[in-house]
């Protein structure tokens, strides 16, 4: 099979990730070129909480520098917004925000505890449920679906380029180096390439010798009818994460995962899981006082875990990986920022990435997720 001109880099998958990874390779002038087998943004990328506040990262403190900037950066609005309140339903979760709030503080990031007169007037939908929270004054959000365009356009307009509805079959390795990247059409020849197709990773870098210990997962969210808007339309807790958009919309979602075996080309379908129900209840604990709104529509997206939950970020030859394990979109400006320093340079210059390197799972047990009990009880999507 001939080999036809691809780019100088090209990356595989056409989420938020990979996005951001050739976005920031765009800035530094570099040929790029995004391939993916649906549209961009269609996974977990365009379907999530659009929450950016991921303080045991090693990427946070990039996250929060770059967030407020993004939409100067890219040229298009994220809809992001600086604030989160996280509200506990129970002594357990007080606890943990507690931790959450006191560890922003070490970070040097402003948060504090909030009483529960300023819980009632700042979220008026609360309850007499609600125990007490948590406000972290630099965390926030942003809008999925608009982050995910931004990134798109102003890639674009660097003279970027995006395929959709381009599967990589496989990547071609050639001398000990990936020469290029194999589609329907043929082989785009490329310098190196960007690995970041979500639970797809796996199963591409396994046919260049490379181990990638995922497991993938379907992520729910539910929407309401429209709300009163609140003072902060960034409030997370009972286990739930998410956001009142613009129109006035809750759009919430939280684990439990279901765990999915998802194929070379992914989910052929996206039905509801039957998580929904237990959302719904989970956002009633949270907003006990907005019982009348009604759940006018469900998103679900795949996601990708790691064993231990951490992102991976790292180098290998000519292939850099980045699969975010389910923190993917809050961290990407810093995440793609990440992926153009291996790229470029060969190592980050803005944090420590030894955490997220792959080499911490060598010797892991190769029944991993049974022992996990992440398996799906269903059968392949």
């Amino acid at each position: 099979m001939s080999t036809q001109k691809g780019a100088t880099v090209i990356v595989v998958g056409g989420g938020v990730s990979g996005l951001s990874a050739a976005w920031w390779l765009a800035r530094s002038g570099v040929d790029v070129l995004v391939l993916d087998k649906g549209i961009v943004g269609w996974e977990a990328s365009g379907r999530n909480g659009g929450g950016a506040s991921h303080f045991q990262s090693p990427l946070f403190a990039e996250e929060q520098r770059l967030w407020p900037m993004m939409d100067e950066m890219l040229g298009y609005s994220t809809e992001y917004q600086r604030g989160k309140l996280v509200l506990a339903t129970t002594e357990g979760q007080l606890k943990h925000y507690r931790y959450m709030a006191e560890t922003f503080c070490e970070n040097g990031s402003p948060a504090h505890e909030i009483d529960l007169q300023e819980i009632r007037e700042r979220v008026p939908m609360s309850g007499d449920n609600i125990l007490g929270g948590v406000h972290l004054t630099i965390a926030g959000q942003a809008n999925p679906q608009r982050t995910v365009q931004a990134y798109a356009w102003a890639l674009q307009d660097l003279g970027g380029r995006i395929q959709q509805h381009t599967p990589v079959l496989r990547l071609v390795h050639e001398g000990g180096k990936v020469t290029g990247v194999e589609t329907k059409d043929g082989i785009l020849g490329c310098d190196s390439v960007v690995v970041a197709a979500g639970p797809q990773s796996a199963i591409l870098l396994a046919g260049v010798g490379i181990d990638l210990p995922i497991a993938s997962a379907r992520a729910e969210m539910i929407v309401t009818e429209p709300a009163p808007m609140m003072a902060i339309g960034a409030v997370d807790g009972n286990g739930l994460y998410g956001r009142q958009t613009k129109r006035g919309n809750l759009a919430y979602g939280g684990g439990p995962h279901e765990w999915l075996d998802v194929g070379p080309m992914g989910p052929s379908v996206r039905p509801g899981s039957p998580l929904v129900r237990n959302l719904t209840k989970r956002l009633l604990g949270l907003f006990s006082k907005a019982g009348n709104l009604r759940v006018i529509r469900s998103w679900a997206g795949v996601i990708e875990n790691t064993p231990d939950g951490r992102p991976v970020i790292d180098r290998i030859d000519n292939v850099t990986m980045i699969t975010m394990s389910s923190v993917g979109f809050g961290l990407s400006p810093a995440s793609g920022h990440a992926v153009r320093d291996l790229v470029m340079d060969g190592k980050c210059s803005f944090a420590d990435l030894e955490l997220l390197k792959l080499s911490r799972f060598d010797g892991l047990s190769p029944n991993w997720r049974a022992e996990k009990g992440w398996l799906s009880h269903a059968e392949p999507v």
